[in-house]
């Protein structure tokens, strides 16, 4: 009830205060704009078209203050057309010309002066109504009173409806339109102050809005770049440390026992033996590998088998838990896969923790991952921490992600991944 009635407030508020902008936005952009274009052939027209542009961003600014508080939601601010950077003063004034936004500010002033009239008159209208109606009671007397004339209207009502002509049956009924009034006050005044403000929001955020949308693939692409290249770095690295070395020592020792067959071969089945079991820790150690670039069990059954094989390999005991759906596009389950993966792994290198848990739930649009352990805490992102590599992850496929990790524990890491 205090949610219905705060936000009854801002939408009356906004509709009251729409009309002494959108008034002075209206004449401002339209007589500008024509006297602008009109005389933009003798040069006259193009500095006034340009300073009322510049006038508009100020009304455009007015206008869109209260949109988040009516629509609930934080709106992008709008990005001006610069000027190049060393470009004079002329080329800088006139650069708003070739701004699309600033004409938009222009065609928003032209279409919400009608809308912000209606809105203006339907809530005073409103609002006068049902109080008046409401509190009929209390001041009707006074004007009987006063003027001698007890016919105000309502009495042809209150006969029609055969309760007589009394001052109790005309208040009776006076109030039952004010109870109505009132009960359709909120919906009216709603749907007025939403018809205002998802115009303001489609005329003056739509083109920041687009420019907001590409900054964020950028940096999911730059994510994705950056994620891939730590990947391909660290994939080279364990392969030159690991399978390659042992590779070279198992040709060494293939060597050693083709010189020892002829001499001794006993020697030679020996030094054979221990190559094979070399061989086998080398198939070992490139299927562990294999597991970071592409997991055959991923691939072949999906997420939930793959979280449960990833578990099961934790060095801490791992509590887990799914709610999946079938299968999801192959980058929502990897990175799911491999976040989980960086995760336990961070939890068996620095925790200290004796448990660990992850959850997967679908939530429709998203997938929602938690990974705690009761460790020591103190985790954060930082280079060298374990964790670093998780941002890129996780911002490649547009998703978000927190950790919450204070000095002494538990740690819990929360990560969205958008699935639709």
């Amino acid at each position: 009830m205090r949610t219905t009635l705060r936000q009854l407030g801002v939408d009356t508020a906004y509709l009251l205060s729409m009309f002494p902008i959108a008034l002075p936005a209206f004449i401002i952009g339209l007589v500008g704009t024509v006297l602008g274009v009109g005389t933009a052939v003798i040069w006259i027209g193009v500095p006034i078209a340009a300073a009322t542009l510049f006038a508009m961003r100020g009304m455009a600014a007015a206008g869109r203050s209260m949109i988040p508080a009516v629509l609930d939601r934080d709106l992008p601010r709008p990005r001006y057309k610069r000027a190049k950077e060393g470009a004079s003063g002329l080329r800088r004034y006139l650069t708003i010309l070739t701004d699309g936004q600033s004409w938009l500010n222009v065609l928003w002033a032209v279409a919400i002066l009608p809308v912000a009239i209606a809105g203006f008159v339907v809530a005073i209208a409103w609002w006068a109504a049902t109080a008046a109606a409401l509190t009929y009671p209390l001041y009707s007397w006074i004007i009987r009173a006063a003027t001698g004339d007890s016919d105000d209207g309502l009495e042809y009502a209150t006969r029609w409806l055969g309760w007589g002509d009394s001052y109790l049956a005309v208040s009776v009924l006076a109030v039952i339109g004010g109870i109505i009034m009132a009960l359709t006050l909120v919906p009216v005044v709603r749907g007025m102050a939403l018809a205002q403000a998802l115009i303001g929001k489609g005329m003056l955020t739509s083109i920041s809005g687009l420019h907001d949308r590409i900054d964020q693939l950028e940096e999911s692409r730059d994510a994705a770049t950056s994620a891939e290249a730590d990947a391909l770095r660290r994939i080279e690295r364990d392969i030159h440390d690991g399978p390659q070395q042992r590779l070279v020592g198992l040709g060494m020792e293939l060597a050693r026992v083709k010189r020892q067959l002829a001499v001794n071969p006993e020697a030679a089945q020996e030094t054979l033996e221990a190559a094979i079991t070399q061989t086998r820790e080398t198939i070992d150690e490139l299927r562990s590998l294999s597991r970071g670039i592409a997991p055959p069990i991923l691939t072949d059954r999906g997420l939930d088998a793959a979280l449960a094989a990833l578990s099961a390999r934790s060095l801490v005991p791992v509590e887990l838990e799914t709610d999946l759906n079938g299968r999801y596009r192959a980058a929502v389950e990897s990175t799911v896969y491999f976040v989980t993966a960086e995760c336990l792994t961070n939890i068996a290198k620095h925790s200290r923790a004796t448990k660990a848990t992850v959850s997967v739930e679908d939530w429709g649009d998203r997938l929602v991952l938690s990974v705690g352990d009761n460790g020591i805490g103190g985790a954060h992102v930082s280079k060298g921490h374990g964790l670093s590599g998780l941002t890129d992850r996780v911002k490649a496929v547009e998703g978000q992600w927190t950790i919450d990790s204070p000095d002494g524990g538990p740690t819990v890491i929360v990560v969205e991944v958008p699935c639709t």
